[in-house]
């Protein structure tokens, strides 16, 4: 593995990683920011345990494994985690959130 493709995926590893567990403990400070871009996307805070949190969650474990010898799980998770921030994109998009 190329030191870029180890460094990219350690980075993306751990901002989803966080970003999982943000929005599942709805911590306070990521809060302030999500709430409204929440309600602006017409996206329930329910909706932040599963299955926001949990897609995130999934991924980072996903290419955690990946990491770690299974390619196969990696590359879905890769795929996963694309699908799920094109699908966030258009969610803003659709309702003209472009803060």
């Amino acid at each position: 593995m190329s030191t870029a493709y180890v460094t990219v995926a350690l980075v993306t590893i751990a901002l989803n990683g966080f970003s999982a567990f943000a929005a599942m403990t709805r911590l306070k400070p990521i809060m302030r920011s999500l709430g409204p871009a929440l309600d602006r996307a017409g996206v329930s805070e329910s909706w932040l345990i599963f299955p926001i949190g949990a897609l995130k969650a999934a991924g980072a474990l996903g290419l955690t494994l990946g990491l770690l010898g299974v390619p196969l799980i990696g590359t879905a998770a890769a795929a996963g985690l694309i699908l799920y921030f094109v699908c966030a994109l258009f969610t803003h998009l659709r309702v003209y959130d472009f803060v």
